[in-house]
């Protein structure tokens, strides 16, 4: 069972940089890796939204949840910082 604390303690560090751009690593499996930045736009209880744009400004939003960081299979750094979350 996945601990509660890990899974509220991610959840804070996402709430503290909501409207900030992010850096977001999938793993996609069968070593396909995803590199992408967009604006961490809100967190919910169980899940957290990133919304994208092209250069075309077409704007896509896309859900995560807190256990894909926790098993790292998304990673989130900061944009101008060297902070990772979890």
């Amino acid at each position: 069972m996945v601990e509660k604390n890990a899974l509220g303690q991610i959840r804070k560090e996402m709430e503290a940089c909501i409207g900030k751009r992010i850096q977001l690593k999938t793993n996609k499996g069968r070593k396909k890796t995803l590199v992408k930045e967009g604006i961490l736009e809100s967190t919910y209880p169980s899940i957290f939204t990133v919304r994208f744009e092209n250069d075309f400004k077409n704007v896509r939003k896309v859900s995560y949840s807190y256990t894909d960081v926790l098993t790292n299979t998304v990673e989130i750094k900061v944009c101008g910082s060297n902070k990772m979350i979890v």
